[in-house]
Parts: structure tokens; C-alpha cells; sequence
């Protein structure tokens, strides 16, 4: 679907979008493009990296901080759609929609990384996983009230540690007694995935979006459409940024806290990464709400970042398309991606610098048709 400006105004208008949450989508999917590509895969600078398992990077902030951004989104998104066309079956068919060609261009793009060779075509998926968020929140924010919507956060993160905590793993034992817990193959995460979908998993015995860790991910986006719903409130906006910042700051506290008993881990999405990734995330939001739609300092500086954020699926897709080309496409004996990375980028700097150029480059190359289609103010929508 094409959306012109007139529907998808920058700043807050009648159906309540904002500048900041734009900027920040912007600046997500920026951050997305730049760790995914890197020049070299054996040369990373640490920020740009996953944490190898417990623990956490800036890099580890990303995708949680895209499904958050998807939450707020929904608060302003669906009110809107259900004033043009008041029917809740009506709006529940639109996201089924929307959520079915999500899952199946993320499935399509696995089947281009491995030239759709169904005996290890992988399943999940980033754009699956955002899929199933999106439908499942939707579901909870046509038809539940905001109360039942904490407590699905509550009973959803609660309930997924004690899955992993207390749940014997098949062929295994009892998580701390038996197995370490959050043992990297040992978990039950790991266990439901193999057991499911063995030989299609991104990292052979498990999947950093597998189907267990959906749950404590569905909480993620719903901590961001809870705050989309206090954004769209009748308080003062200075009011709303505070409302949005003292939320982060305890959530933030509170999953360091939780991660002394479960570890913060990007991989399976534990509650404590659920929790403190969300509190990271207000906190952005909360500046970024302060700068732009509290004391307005707009200009320039705003549009690379509201030509990615205006297009961000689209930018999301162009991206993983551009890479999977330049995997692929072979020149010489090599790939088109390593030969642009050894003639350009390596001879410039360090190994680990010209990664980050190249990363850089890749972006930018992105950025390039987005901008185009911002200029002609074409918004791109699944």
C-alpha cells in the first residue's frame, strides 16, 4: 500500500503520528542496516556485535527496541484506522493481512539466502517474529481492556522464567540442578525448537527468534503500545515525556536486578532482557519525545533519520535484498560483497575500521532509494 504525506504527516496530527517516533524508528532501522552488513565478519567493532550469549551490547538494544517502536505505533495506528471505518472484524482482517505478507516476505528472504533449498530453509525469522507480534498486540488492543493488557505482560514475562527455570528439559534434567541454566543447547527453548523444526534453526541446535521466546517478545511490544496509549493522552506533553522517562528508568533497574536470578540474554529473550531492553527504549523515546515534540528543535538534522523512518519495512527489505545480492552474486572467485570490501574498504584502514566503512557504505546505499521515495512523499506500507 502507498501512503502519501497528507495520511502520515511528521508530526502529530489528527491520527496522532510524531516526529520522535519516526526519528527514532529512523535511527532503529539505521542501526538495524549498519550491524547486520559489516565488511568483515571476523572484524567487528564490540558495540556492533551480539553478545555471545548472557549479557548484552548496544547492538543487543536493536531488534527490541524495533518491536517496542511497533507497539507505540499500534496505539496511534489502530484508534485511527477504527475512526475511518468503525468495525473491529474489519480491522482484525487488515492486521491477519498485514501479518501474513510480514511472515512471508521473512520467509522468502530465508529462501533466497539459501537458493530455497527446503531441507534447511529457516522458518523464523526477524520480520516473522515482528509479524506474530503485531497480530497477537492487535488482537489484545481491539478487544481487551489496558488492565488485561499488563497483565498479559506480568503472566507472559513471569511465566517464561519459570518455564525456563523450572521446566525439566527432555533428556537433560532440571535447569541449576542438573543443566546450567540458560545452558546455550540445554534450555527448553532450544529443545521446543529442535523438536519442531531441526535443520531449518539459524544456528543449527536453536533460533535467537525461536517460538518459546515469542511470549517475553509479545511483552516487549506491548510495554510499547502501553506507552503509544499514555502518548495519546490528554496530559501535557511535558508530562507525557516525564511519564515516559521515570518507567524506563525503573524498568531498566529492574532487569539488571532480574538479572542477577535469569540473565539478560538476546538470544532467548529472557525477562530481564524483555524488561531492561524496554526500559532502554523508553528512555530513547523519552529524548527523543523531549527534543522534537516538547522543546521542537527540528530542522535538517531530522530528515536522514525521517527518510528511513518513514519507510522502514521497505528500508528493512531493501536492505536484506541489497546483502543477499551481493552474498550471491559471484565475481571472479569471489562474492560481489568481498571483492567491493577487499578493492575498497580494506586498503583504506584497519581491518576492524574498514568493517565499520564498509557498514557505513552499505547504509548509505540504502538510504539513497528511500530518500527518493520520501522526496515524492510515497510511504511504503504492508
Amino acid at each position: 500500500m502507498v501512503t502519501t504525506a497528507e495520511n502520515a504527516g511528521f508530526v502529530q496530527n489528527a491520527s496522532g503520528r510524531l516526529m520522535s517516533l519516526d526519528v527514532f524508528r529512523g535511527a532503529t532501522i539505521a542501526a538495524m542496516l549498519l550491524v547486520n552488513d559489516p565488511g568483515d565478519e571476523k572484524n567487528i567493532f564490540w558495540p556492533l556485535k551480539h553478545a555471545e550469549w548472557n549479557g548484552w551490547t548496544p547492538t543487543d538494544l536493536i531488534f527490541p527496541f524495533f518491536l517496542f517502536i511497533v507497539g507505540v505505533s499500534m496505539a496511534f495506528s489502530i484508534p485511527g484506522r477504527l475512526r475511518r471505518h468503525p468495525s473491529r472484524i474489519a480491522e482484525l482482517k487488515h492486521v491477519f493481512r498485514r501479518g501474513a505478507i510480514l511472515f512471508a516476505i521473512g520467509l522468502l528472504l530465508n529462501g533466497m539466502i539459501v537458493k530455497f533449498d527446503v531441507s534447511v530453509w529457516r522458518v523464523y525469522g526477524v520480520l516473522q517474529r515482528i509479524a506474530i507480534c503485531y497480530v497477537v498486540c492487535a488482537i489484545l488492543t481491539l478487544w481487551c481492556r489496558p488492565k488485561l493488557r499488563i497483565t498479559v505482560v506480568v503472566v507472559g514475562l513471569l511465566g517464561y522464567w519459570a518455564l525456563m527455570r523450572y521446566v525439566p528439559v527432555p533428556g537433560f534434567g532440571v535447569p541449576t540442578r542438573d543443566v546450567p541454566l540458560l545452558d546455550p543447547n540445554r534450555n527448553l527453548a532450544a529443545w521446543i525448537d529442535r523438536k519442531l523444526l531441526a535443520g531449518h534453526l539459524y544456528e543449527g541446535t536453536r533460533d535467537p527468534e525461536g517460538l518459546l521466546s515469542t511470549i517475553p517478545a509479545i511483552a516487549t511490544t506491548l510495554l510499547g503500545l502501553l506507552t503509544g496509549k499514555w502518548l495519546r493522552s490528554g496530559y501535557s506533553s511535558r508530562a507525557k515525556a516525564i511519564g515516559v522517562a521515570l518507567p524506563g528508568v525503573l524498568l531498566i533497574a529492574l532487569g539488571q536486578l532480574w538479572n542477577l536470578w535469569l540473565p539478560i540474554n538476546k538470544n532467548l529473550w529472557t525477562s530481564s532482557y524483555a524488561i531492561f531492553t524496554a526500559g532502554a527504549a523508553l528512555i530513547a523515546l523519552a529524548i527523543c519525545y523531549a527534543v522534537l515534540d516538547v522543546a521542537r528543535w527540528r530542522g535538517p538534522w531530522t530528515t536522514p533519520w525521517l527518510v528511513f523512518g518513514m519507510n522502514a519495512i521497505a528500508a528493512y527489505i531493501f536492505g536484506s535484498l541489497l546483502a543477499i545480492t551481493l552474498y550471491v552474486l559471484p565475481i571472479g572467485d569471489d562474492s560481489a560483497q568481498e571483492f567491493i570490501y577487499q578493492t575498497i574498504f580494506e586498503p583504506l584502514a584497519s581491518p576492524v575500521v574498514a568493517s565499520v566503512l564498509y557498514a557505513a557504505g552499505f547504509v548509505a546505499v540504502c538510504w539513497i532509494p528511500m530518500w527518493a521515495l520520501y522526496r515524492k512523499k510515497i510511504f511504503l506500507k504492508v
